[in-house]
């Protein structure tokens, strides 16, 4: 491929999605900032290069008549892009040619292993006894022709799957007329009501319609009803499908359109969501999600037959799903002409949908009158003066900044000629680090409470010496300074940044301008920042460029392309056009974008914007805009506790949150309005621009940002960045100001910034992974229609080269055959809603039976890393330090997901996990939606026959495994594969597939090794060494300048990717003997030659084009015949995962855990305590403690006799956020509980006060078992029940305490009898209906007999059977307001009916109040329950 670039080359008006994060990318930008070329060449270089990038061409050579400065432009970005380019020839015959890497160039090190002697015996008995048979060997072999039989079987799988979550059958009828409602004075003054007759009259005459309305106008409630009461007064059948984007919006549209027309839903108006519907055979008008609405195509097409018109609302938003069933609906329009398809939207890119739909007629309808007044941010600063410390910080620098230059200058000079020595001044000696060693878990207490000194706040003998080892590096090259400025920095709390009193320059710039790479090394793994200017304006990077320190610049481009910045850099927009501000604008932003990090979201200037607003107005609501949930909570925090303006005045404020997650009645809360007095402020992502309208608000704040998921089909990175919304989304935020009255939106970003905004958000489709999108594909798109081909029928289609790698993927992973027919694995993966490595992770761990730190790990990788870093150096040094601490030595990025995820849910449990996130460096937000993810999974698992209610496969099945952290692992190489990293000791290297050099990213525990005082000069040769095997395994590659790195990494065995990586299929090359060698005693040979040929005389095992192991010839044949042994296993469990396991199964899994086990502890890797779901069982003097998953769709039964050894379990509070409601389930199919050991010094005697704690909640350390007490349950091991009694009248409570007696109706009867006989341990809870409280608790004593009381009152009740109270004080209902039973619907514990078994977490929850009622807990819930007295 040649190039010629044009000289007058114009830049595209809408960039593409790859150009775009070229723009924003950190890496692409940095580093070419120096080299200056006209802006029309590096336009050309831009295109050219990213149509290369997207094509299939190898090579591509650019044209002689480029500048030697304009190559070195190129060589710079094209090696940012992971190309290799070379320039050849001299004077005009000089060319550049670049290449994309073919993995050909890695060098390929001797891949090898032994298995231990123990090892090879278990295998040969495995396969003695069950040698592999032909009918393995011929299903594990590739098929050579395509298979019909395949076809038939998968299609009645994916039949089956695909009845969960379709839309039901029905017929077109006439709908009935429409009733009178309350609401019909307000539908006749909406904007759209004037527009009926021609609107129907427009979709009646035409196939396609686009209908553009603005915020506020009604097409959302009204286009659909317009329909109806056209078919109505008409007499023709209809049956009307309308789709919305998120769930939320489909119950809110529903219940909307349904009271407007006078009737309940469920009635002619009904909607549809995953796992949650209210349909009847009468509905005609049925809103849904548009994943609904696909997985109802998939059934095929002929389930639109009987449907007349779809209507796809909020088209703008652009989300993945709505383009593809836009693709679907184009295709199904030419077969189905009586179908009509409406597409509606605030703001339509109305020429693209009008190409794509051929000429279709527009209709747009105005919005509502009231007039908004949009502010934006240097309106913001100049009219509140808001301000904050940097900002006046900034300006004191900006005074100083003249007279440093001028030293800097010198400085510089010096440095060029190299002439002047100045005398070394005598360094103090400071003392010596102790407490404050690196990495030391002592080290936890000081550094979660370390905060940098300020220079102004520093010592003057301090400043003088920091500047003396600054000065002496720079002027006079002594890298020895360094030692004495590394014990200031850690002794003395010194900022790693501090700045040159009299030049400005930091620590890192001396040692980049100096080519110190051992001490750059050290500071940019305390975190020394590379962003910061000296008063010249050179960051660290042009230091080390102009005094020509190649090395050094390698080392800065790997490490900022590694920090994957995504910057959002607005103070680059305020430069660039600064013409345009007046100077008192520009100084004030230019100011404030030196104070704030535009990545995030300024949380105190919406404070102060709030404070303003609710001191200047007497009402109106707020809405603010924030990225996500973790924004929401932290602002959420803010309001109620933190800032004594609100916290203080709480009654006057109602907070309330807006999310995809949230629950649906919270969100009617929403719509309410607020009482008098009191302002209603809202707390809201994305969700609030189109789907949910409040009609109150008056004030809107918008952040400008949102979180979008993206996926780099290239480097196979998928991120959920913060990037700015589109100018489509602002107007639509600032629409929401003006529902009732004038309004003011107050937008957090500069007029610069929004003219620079995109038009509108980049489409989902060319964001997501394509893995996923290609399974789906497969079900949408006729049965020989390639996927490439499907989804280049898009709206916006992605490249072909992308679509063509992630098939190729998804055939790596098994999930595809050659022919990209879906495999019965690919059928499983398409219903599991995680990215397909993910799930056949999960799906190898139901067969290894280590299903539940898998969950945990799966989840928190499908969503983002739960660790957040801190802004200060010292703070990220402590970040690092925990982070470390949960791996527990395993050299594992995926221990410390997991250790910390289990932990946080303990202190969760204890009442404490604010505190908890806030020492550790965790997100609260995240963890709550990692813990719903993790409930949807496992109810999709369920539903799919991969977990089982009962008997084997059941939950426990599944676990038998998870303590065991090598079994752990062989899942994730599973899953990960082929992200694999080979480790060269000697070498000290990294190498993966197609990256000959890579490196572990900065915030991996694996970057660094352990170490005290100061890091190792080298530190990521140091932590390569330390590594203990030969093989890693990666979550992503991030790509670097020249240089990849790896983040999320887990040292594994060799065997583990011997038997566990690759496809299953392999060819019957795959294992080859080794030549056999005649040996000739008398030709001695020297060691080298002996070694070469001891290696040649080894078998091959090659599983993949990389993967070349070379083994003893015995070693080889059994690791493949073990591995052909667990790839039979598992192809078996999958097309068949309820048959039950067979002899040769259970042996099969029965060896791999021995080997897996014994080769784990070969390569000394540790294995901790604590990481699977289950326990071991207690002994007979352990307290039966209680706890139990949070999922409301899995409960054992306590009839289950494998329960006979275990106690119930109890979890942290139950989960208000849910991404998703559960699936329904029987009682039997809940999951059974389990014993937790009982922390030491807790000695308490009661039962009812012990900690709640949850199976996933195993501290960073393991527990250790300390002194039990008595339990009062009178058999050891016994399941806990707890159950509501209701009583029509107090006096029955009164007898009963009396007495010691209780009678109940003939069917709680059974359920009570059966409990107590089967677990021995049943509590009571008492209330009394319509008394508002609970009036204690017992724990029944005795079988029901057949005797009555007469005393009761009521002749309903069945016999006496005796208890004995506990407690008999009244609890009142607020005290349980946030308890919930997930076994009643998730409904509070208090709206109970008689019999009501609640699940053992909450009972235990709700028992545990008495005793804070009554004084027996004096801790509040903050403190942990493990140090309460």
């Amino acid at each position: 491929m040649v190039v010629s670039l044009g000289r007058n080359t114009k830049s595209m008006s809408r960039p593409s999605s790859a150009s775009q994060s070229q723009q924003t990318g950190p890496s692409r930008a940095k580093g070419l900032k120096d080299i200056r070329i006209d802006e029309e060449v590096k336009i050309a270089v831009n295109i050219s290069l990213e149509r290369f990038q997207y094509s299939e061409e190898k090579e591509m050579e650019f044209p002689s008549s480029l500048t030697s400065t304009e190559r070195a432009f190129i060589h710079r970005f094209a090696q940012s892009l992971g190309y290799v380019s070379k320039s050849r020839g001299k004077g005009t015959r000089r060319f550049l040619t670049i290449w994309k890497k073919d993995g050909t160039e890695v060098a390929q090190s001797v891949m090898t292993f032994n298995l231990s002697h123990n090892a090879k015996h278990v295998v040969r008995s495995l396969l003695q006894r069950f040698p592999i048979t032909n009918k393995e060997r011929t299903d594990l072999m590739p098929r050579t022709e395509r298979g019909v039989s395949l076809a038939l079987e998968a299609d009645s799988c994916q039949d089956k799957n695909r009845t969960s979550g379709r839309l039901n059958n029905g017929i077109p009828q006439v709908p009935q007329r429409r009733g009178q409602s309350e609401l019909d004075l307000f539908r006749r003054s909406l904007p759209v009501y004037d527009r009926q007759d021609e609107i129907v009259r427009i979709v009646k005459e035409s196939r396609v319609v686009l209908i553009v309305g603005e915020t506020g106008s009604g097409k959302t409630t009204q286009i659909p009803q317009f329909l109806l009461d056209d078919s109505s007064r008409n007499g023709i059948p209809c049956r009307i499908f309308c789709t919305q984007p998120r769930r939320l919006a489909a119950i809110a549209v529903a219940e909307r359109v349904a009271a407007e027309r006078g009737e309940n839903v469920g009635q002619t108006i009904g909607y549809q969501i995953r796992l949650e519907s209210r349909v009847s055979p009468k509905t005609l008008l049925t809103f849904c999600t548009s994943g609904v609405l696909l997985r109802t195509l998939m059934a095929g097409d002929a389930t639109l037959s009987t449907v007349t018109h779809v209507i796809v609302d909020e088209v703008h938003e652009r989300d993945g799903l709505s383009d593809f069933l836009l693709t679907k609906m184009r295709d199904l329009l030419q077969k189905m002409p009586s179908l009509k398809l409406i597409l509606s939207s605030a703001a339509l890119d109305v020429d693209l949908f009008i190409r794509y739909f051929g000429s279709c007629p527009v209709i747009h309808i105005k919005g509502r009158p009231f007039e908004v007044k949009e502010v934006f941010l240097e309106d913001i600063l100049r009219t509140t003066g808001y301000s904050n410390k940097d900002m006046i910080k900034y300006r004191k620098e900006m005074q100083k900044e003249e007279k440093q230059q001028t030293s800097l200058t010198e400085w510089c000079r010096v440095r060029d000629g190299g002439v002047r020595q100045e005398p070394r001044r005598e360094r103090t000696a400071v003392r010596a680090l102790q407490e404050n060693d690196l990495l030391d878990d002592s080290a936890d207490a000081v550094f979660s409470q370390l905060s940098e000194k300020d220079a102004a706040s520093l010592d003057p003998w301090l400043l003088k010496e920091m500047d003396a080892c600054i000065s002496d590096v720079f002027l006079s090259q002594d890298a020895e300074a360094f030692v004495q400025l590394f014990n200031l920095i850690l002794s003395e709390n010194v900022s790693v940044d501090y700045r040159h009193s009299e030049t400005s320059a930091t620590p890192l710039m001396v040692a980049a301008g100096r080519g110190f790479l051992g001490p750059m090394e050290q500071l940019l793994t305390m975190g020394a920042s590379v962003n910061m200017k000296a008063s010249n304006g050179w960051t660290v990077l042009d230091w080390a460029k102009h005094f020509n320190q190649a090395e050094a610049v390698d080392l800065l481009d790997s490490y900022i392309s590694s920090l994957e910045a995504g910057k959002l850099d607005e103070s680059s927009l305020v430069q660039a056009s600064s013409a345009s501000l007046s100077a008192e604008d520009q100084e004030l932003l230019k100011a404030y974008h030196h104070s704030f990090d535009d990545e995030k979201v300024d949380l105190d200037l919406i404070m102060h914007l709030l404070s303003n607003i609710c001191q200047s107005s007497d009402d109106g609501a707020v809405l603010i805009f924030l990225p996500g949930y973790d924004e929401i909570v932290g602002l959420r925090d803010r309001i109620l506790y933190d800032d004594k303006r609100f916290a203080d005045h709480s009654h006057r404020y109602q907070v309330f949150t807006l999310h995809s997650n949230m629950q649906t009645s919270d969100q009617k809360k929403v719509l309410k309005n607020s009482p008098v007095g009191v302002r209603k402020i809202i707390l809201s992502t994305n969700i609030a621009e189109t789907s949910i309208t409040v009609n109150d608000v008056v004030f809107v704040i918008d952040s400008g940002k949102v979180k979008e998921k993206s996926f780099d089909a290239l480097n196979h990175v998928t991120m959920l960045k913060m990037v700015w919304i589109s100018k489509a989304s602002a107007l639509q935020r600032k629409g929401r100001a003006g529902r009732c009255r004038p309004g003011i939106c107050f937008h957090l970003f500069s007029r610069l910034r929004f003219n620079n905004m995109l038009e509108y958000q980049v489409p989902q489709l060319l964001r997501m992974p394509l893995q996923e999108l290609c399974l789906h594909t497969k079900l949408l798109a006729p049965i020989n229609c390639p996927i490439a081909e499907f989804l280049s029928k898009a709206p916006e289609p992605p490249p072909m080269l992308i679509v063509k790698n992630a098939v190729q993927m998804l055939k790596t992973i098994d999930a595809m055959d050659p022919w990209e027919d879906l495999t019965e694995l690919g059928y499983h993966l398409a219903d599991l809603p995680v990215e397909p490595h993910l799930g056949k992770m999960v799906l190898c761990a139901v067969v290894l039976k280590c299903l539940d730190p898998i969950l945990t790990i799966a989840c928190t990788l499908a969503h983002r890393d739960p660790f957040v870093l801190p802004a200060q150096a010292a703070q990220r040094r402590a970040a690092l330090l925990c982070r470390r601490r949960f791996t527990a030595g395993t050299f594992s990025d995926h221990m410390a997901l997991l250790r910390a995820f289990q932990a946080w849910q303990k202190a969760r449990s204890d009442g404490w996990e604010r505190a908890f996130c806030e020492k550790n460096f965790l997100s609260q937000a995240t963890m709550e939606i990692i813990i719903g993810m993790r409930t949807q999974l496992l109810g999709q698992l369920r539903a799919i026959g991969f977990v089982r209610a009962r008997g084997g496969g059941d939950i426990r099945d599944v676990n038998l495994n998870s303590e065991n952290w090598a079994v752990v692992k062989a899942a994730l190489v599973a899953g990960m594969y082929p992200n694999l990293i080979h480790v060269d000791r000697e070498k000290a290297s990294l190498s993966g597939t197609k990256e000959k050099k890579v490196r572990f990213h900065p915030t991996s525990v694996l970057s660094q090794p352990q170490y005290k005082k100061i890091p190792p000069a080298n530190g990521q040769a140091a932590a390569v060494q330390s590594l203990p095997t030969q093989w890693l395994i990666y979550d992503e590659m991030t790509r670097a300048h020249r240089i990849a790195s790896v983040r999320c990494c887990s040292s594994v065995t060799p065997f583990t990717v011997a038997v566990f990586g690759g496809c299953a299929k392999l060819p019957s090359t795959a294992l080859q003997e080794p030549a056999v060698q005649k040996s000739d005693p008398l030709n001695e040979s020297s060691d080298s030659e002996a070694e070469d040929r001891s290696l040649s005389q080894r078998a091959h095992m090659n599983i993949d084009q990389w993967l070349h192991f070379r083994l003893e010839r015995e070693t080889a044949s059994l690791v493949f015949q073990l591995r052909q042994k667990w790839h039979w296993l598992f192809l078996r469990r999958i097309r068949a995962p309820s048959k039950p396991w067979s002899q040769v199964d259970e042996a099969t899994m029965r060896a791999l855990v021995t080997v897996l086990t014994a080769e784990e502890q070969e390569a000394g890797l540790q294995q901790p305590a604590g990481i699977g779901q289950r326990p071991r069982p207690m002994c007979s003097e352990d307290p039966p403690q209680t706890s139990s998953w949070r999922s409301a769709n899995c409960r054992r039964s306590a009839a289950d006799p494998e329960l006979a050894d275990h106690s119930p379990a109890l979890t942290d509070r139950p989960l208000r956020l849910s991404p998703s409601p559960a699936v329904p389930q029987p009682k039997l199919n809940r999951e059974r509980a389990v014993p937790q050991p009982k922390p030491p010094g807790d000695d308490r005697s009661d039962q009812l006060s012990i900690k709640s704690t949850d199976s996933n909640s195993t501290s960073p350390s393991p527990p250790s078992s300390g002194k039990c007490s008595k339990s009062p349950s009178p058999r050891h091991h016994a399941p806990v029940r707890y159950f509501i009694m209701k009583s029509s009248n107090l006096r029955n409570i009164e007898i009963s305490q009396q007495k010691g007696i209780w009678s109940t109706t003939p069917s709680s009867e059974i359920k009570l009898n059966r409990a107590f006989q089967e677990s021995g341990t049943v509590y009571l809870i008492f209330s009394v209906k319509g008394s508002g409280h609970f009036q204690g608790y017992a724990r029944m004593s005795s079988d029901i007999g057949p005797e009555q009381c007469q005393d009761w009152g009521f002749t309903g009740l069945g016999g006496v059977f005796k208890v004995e109270w506990i407690h008999k004080e009244s609890l009142p209902f607020q005290l349980s307001q946030q308890l919930f039973n997930p076994w009643n619907d998730n409904k509070k514990v208090q709206i109970s009916r008689d019999g009501q078994e609640l699940e053992p977490q909450a009972g235990g929850q709700l028992l545990q109040l008495w005793d804070r009622l009554s004084g027996k807990q004096l801790e509040v819930d903050s403190v942990p329950l493990g140090s309460r007295p």
